[in-house]
């Protein structure tokens, strides 16, 4: 859904500055638009708009320098041409007389931002203003005028016509101010009994909550991409390492599958995230709640929280769950990193178990013969982005005051940062992983080297009584041997065997074969053929699961409870006022 927006009512010494952010295409009504295409439209809506933003800011600190150069005024005044304030009136112009200064405007708005916060932000309004209604604060007919307007300035973002004064210091600003110059006074309140501390932490509640769900289901399309290639492949044997040395014998199926189980912690760390996210913050005021006799859980339950927040104070400055879905997007593309190595590292021309298809590859521009990985690369590459974002909001919170501090603004880039990431690189690694061919042949080579038995051999000799580190001792001095003679296991007779133990039977010659070195693995986790195939089921349960939860946690409309104390549901919210 795309939301472009354009900037208007700049001054005249604006003219130069570019005020028209592009509109990003809207999908072919012959069609409706997919998630992803969705979340696409309104990144490059957000990349135009700061864009804009930017020129516009630069542009403004051009003419002031070449002002600075011609007149030298020895300090910015409020009062000056340069430093004239923007078009729109603050909302608190009643304390400050003077208008607000250009520059201390281009420093603190957020609006490029979090304007992406627009659809929480008209939804948040929506319902406070029904709760408004409810409690006598607003009329039938007022409630319904600005549920008309909030309407209107939705379809506007929507179409990428919702018009910005350079003024506007956020979203929320912007849209208040737009819905005064559609519906009048009566847009002054619908900021009754609200601040901007508590609606911004809902709007931020609401998108994490969001985000989390469409996170979540990204995270399982990736899964089920591994989990299909594992099923293709469950007899395809292959060497398992350790410290990147050839270690064990497993299959391509087990190794895939273990991404599988990361990728599962993930799914967790985000629905702990989204229940972190579900308390109300609304109703909370700047800091000290209100006088007014607010209805919480009818906004609550109409929102889709399932609890409203204990402590004001908190609640307008708790950026955890914040943190939380950032340090779950980390650790996410921790485990794409992770993945994409093993894909550099197979389709390097050293292992060659692996090749992409030249659509997922690209070249060199100096060397003919180049096909790089260069996906896997960045997306290996962008784990640092998501972890500095975590590294940098921590950093912002840590030496806060209770309660609202600006500082709060900053949390914004790096949530929204590590999400987009996070998005755009769970949907490519997923593309890859369908599309990647394994060579089978290679990897089941690379598992024939006999010393990678050698731990059987060590197991054959306990069973046959020999404490572990002794039979361990004794294969290891065999293998030092044979790799001084450049000799291997299947090389050894059984008088070769014999001259190291005597318990070394004719059977000890069948131990060498990968597929059955593979079968004496039945142990639960273990890479043997019966629990891999346990483990596909397991897969699927948990991709399937996961799609039923998340629409499940999207319509979620049970009764909104203080956090920390068991509130029954009640039959009418809306009549029954909870005053708080």
């Amino acid at each position: 859904m795309a939301r472009g927006i354009r900037i208007v009512g700049a001054e005249a010494g604006d003219a130069e500055a570019p005020l028209d952010t592009a509109q990003t295409p809207s999908p072919s009504p012959s069609r409706r638009a997919s998630r992803a295409e969705q979340r696409e439209q309104r990144r490059v809506a957000d990349d135009q708009a700061r864009q804009a933003a930017h020129e516009q800011t630069i542009t403004a600190g051009s003419r002031r320098a070449a002002a600075t150069a011609a007149d030298a005024p020895a300090r910015v005044q409020d009062s000056t041409d340069d430093n004239a304030p923007r078009s729109a009136e603050k909302a608190w112009s009643g304390r400050l007389g003077a208008r607000t200064a250009r520059r201390v405007e281009e420093y603190t708005t957020s609006i490029a931002v979090d304007r992406r916060l627009c659809p929480e932000d008209i939804a948040g309004s929506q319902a406070h203003a029904r709760m408004l209604r409810a409690i006598g604060v607003l009329t039938r007919d007022e409630q319904a005028t600005i549920d008309r307007g909030l309407r209107e300035i939705k379809r506007e973002l929507d179409k990428g016509e919702f018009p910005v004064d350079p003024g506007d210091e956020d979203i929320h600003m912007a849209i208040e101010r737009r819905l005064a110059e559609k519906v009048g006074d009566v847009a002054g309140k619908l900021h009754t009994a609200r601040s901007r501390n508590d609606q911004v932490a809902t709007d931020l509640r609401l998108y994490g909550k969001r985000v989390c769900r469409e996170l979540m289901l990204g995270i399982a399309t990736l899964q089920e991409a591994l989990w299909r290639r594992a099923d293709e492949n469950r007899h395809s044997v292959m060497p398992g390492y350790t410290h990147l040395q050839r270690a064990q014998v497993v299959t391509l199926a087990h190794h895939l599958l273990a991404y599988v189980e990361m990728l599962q912690r993930d799914i967790e760390r985000f629905e702990d995230a989204h229940d972190r996210c579900n308390v109300l913050p609304l109703g909370s005021g700047a800091l000290a709640a209100t006088t007014l006799p607010v209805n919480r859980r009818m906004v609550a339950e109409e929102l889709g929280f399932d609890s409203i927040s204990a402590n004001s104070l908190d609640a307008v400055s708790d950026r955890d769950f914040a943190v939380e879905i950032v340090a779950a997007c980390a650790l996410l593309m921790v485990h794409l990193s992770r993945l994409g190595e093993e894909i550099v590292l197979w389709t390097s021309q050293e292992f060659g178990f692996a090749e992409l298809p030249d659509a997922y590859a690209t070249g060199s521009s100096l060397m003919p013969q180049k096909k790089n990985p260069d996906v896997l690369e960045l997306a290996r590459g962008r784990a640092g982005r998501a972890i500095g974002d975590l590294v940098a909001l921590l950093t912002t919170l840590k030496g806060l005051p209770l309660s609202y501090n600006r500082d709060l603004q900053e949390d914004k880039p790096a949530l929204f940062d590590a999400v987009d990431v996070a998005q755009q690189s769970v949907a490519i690694v997923a593309d890859v992983v369908k599309v990647l061919r394994f060579d089978t042949e290679a990897m089941k080579a690379a598992a024939s080297d006999p010393f990678l038995m050698a731990t059987d051999v060590a197991d054959y000799l306990v069973v046959k009584g020999v404490p572990f580190r002794e039979a361990h001792r004794i294969v290891g001095r065999i293998v030092r041997d044979l790799q001084r003679q450049r000799r291997s296991f299947t090389a050894m007779s059984l008088e070769d065997w014999r001259e190291h133990s005597e318990l070394f039977e004719d059977d000890v010659l069948e131990l060498f074969d990968a597929e059955r070195s593979l079968r004496r693995k039945e142990v639960p986790g273990g890479p043997g053929p019966r629990m891999v195939s346990r483990q596909l089921v397991r897969a699927a349960t948990m991709v399937a699961k996961t799609r039923r939860l998340v629409p499940v946690m999207a319509r979620q409309t049970s009764a909104a409870k203080e956090v920390g104390a068991a509130v029954q549901r009640r039959p009418n919210a809306g009549q029954q006022r909870d005053r708080v």
